[in-house]
């Protein structure tokens, strides 16, 4: 069983930064795939930026480059550097692990386990 915990969220301006982490436990981190997923009031949760188990990243395509995944293995953690921040960026941001795949998931289904979530809020 693993366990995440996410942390990082907080309140920023339009044009701002923000640097989300999650830390994993009881698993063998490594050989999972991460991804962080976000969900806006009133919306479905969606994805935003995964890795796999050897670095590979994959982004939604509305984030335009402004988010960047990466992953320590060592230190069972993975972060979401979110940088240009907008007001429509607002949402619970969450932590998620899957099996590893040779194609790298974008829905929910395909991930297993999950962190409480951090509230992210940009404001303009």
């Amino acid at each position: 069983q693993v366990q995440l915990v996410e942390a990082g969220g907080g309140l920023v301006q339009a044009g701002g930064s923000l640097r989300l982490s999650c830390a994993a436990s009881g698993g063998t981190f490594s050989t999972y795939n991460m991804g962080w997923f976000r969900q806006a009031p009133g919306k479905e949760r969606e994805f935003a930026a995964a890795i796999s188990r050897t670095g590979v990243r994959y982004y939604a395509d509305s984030l335009n480059g402004r988010f960047t995944i990466s992953r320590v293995n060592a230190d069972n953690t993975v972060y979401l550097q979110m940088n240009s921040l907008k007001p429509e960026d607002t949402a619970v941001y969450y932590c998620a692990a899957g099996p590893n795949r040779a194609v790298i998931s974008t829905m929910t289904k395909d991930y297993d386990y999950w962190g409480q979530g951090t509230q992210v809020t940009v404001s303009s």
